[in-house]
């Protein structure tokens, strides 16, 4: 809450009014207490004798909905940019506690639905016909890292954003953690750019992106004939990979690929074309300055490609890699 009172202290107009930091922690209640989404619902609780001592403040300290309304009102875009300094303070805080080998570090959007608001300023209709916002996310495991609130229209991969936040985050953590720790980055197939690549291995990180089923790629799969199965702890699902290497026709390069598919679905066949088909597009195990980063954290065996099936599955985001045929 110090952070807190450091970057948005000022927003408060006098001594009169509510602090900060009690307004951010009544409103991070709110929204983790879920009982209503209405913003009158602070009056019930100012009239809640109970709740000032719940959260361990005066009972004048306590926000009506007229307060609440006016301290977004406050809100402008210099001051949103300042929680993205907090997330990402809140994260170089959590590297130094926990000391990591290798950062992960995941990119994706999420849709927020609006369509219900009577006010509901820069909803934009998305692929879903309803007016939300889909805003561009990092994480790191559990935690938010960064985050840009966006129209529902704007697409995953629009502008440079991606790679501007990549730019951000990789420099603040060479130079606030370590500059010599490896750094790898997780996505989808909605940024399937060569840009973005381009972008990694310019600043020596490794990526793992989802690829697409492209004829060429298909093609590649079905002249393969070094393909080996593995399973996954806990499970009973068989698949099988191979790799190779592709490339798209405006790309500068080719690059590794990693083809794989669902064989065997809980001690079931899975007939040819009815199951699961996914390609990860990675520069990692092409010999560049992230192996070597790999190497030196004792991480070695992630370079490997049945490594990165397997802490695909694992980990819970092969299903964002997999494209059904």
């Amino acid at each position: 809450m110090t952070i807190v009172e450091l970057k948005f202290g000022s927003m408060r107009k006098n001594k009169k009014c509510i602090p900060v930091t009690d307004l951010f922690i009544q409103l991070l209640c709110f929204f983790m207490d879920g009982t209503s989404r209405h913003i009158s619902w602070f009056d019930h609780l100012k009239s809640d004798e109970s709740y000032a001592a719940l959260l361990a403040t005066k009972e004048e300290c306590l926000a009506s909905s007229h307060s609440v309304k006016s301290f977004f009102g406050r809100f402008s875009f210099v001051r949103d940019y300042l929680f993205r300094c907090l997330l990402q303070r809140l994260f170089i805080w959590r590297l130094r506690k926990t000391r990591p080998n290798v950062i992960e570090l995941g990119i994706d959007t999420m849709v927020l639905e609006n369509d219900d608001a009577r006010k509901r300023q820069g909803v934009q209709p998305t692929y879903k016909k309803v007016k939300e916002f889909h805003p561009l996310q990092m994480n790191w495991g559990r935690y938010m890292v960064d985050a840009v609130f966006r129209g529902g229209s704007i697409h995953s991969n629009h502008g440079d954003t991606v790679e501007k936040m990549l730019v951000h985050i990789v420099d603040k953590i060479y130079r606030e953690y370590r500059d010599d720790v490896p750094i790898v980055v997780r996505m989808d197939a909605a940024f399937f750019d060569e840009e973005i690549f381009k972008r990694c291995e310019q600043l020596n990180i490794g990526y793992l992106c989802a690829g697409k089923l492209y004829a060429n790629v298909r093609k590649s799969a079905e002249n393969a004939t070094n393909w080996r199965t593995f399973t996954s702890a806990g499970s009973r699902d068989v698949w099988e990979y191979t790799e190779f290497m592709s490339q798209q026709g405006t790309w500068e390069k080719a690059r590794r690929t990693i083809y794989s598919r669902l064989i065997v679905v809980d001690t079931q066949l899975s007939l040819p074309g009815m199951g699961h088909d996914s390609v990860i597009i990675t520069n990692i195990g092409m010999g560049s300055v992230v192996d070597d980063l790999l190497r030196q954290a004792g991480e070695e065996h992630q370079i490997r490609a049945h490594s990165i099936l397997s802490s695909g599955i694992t980990g819970g985001v092969m299903m964002n890699w997999q494209t059904r045929r």
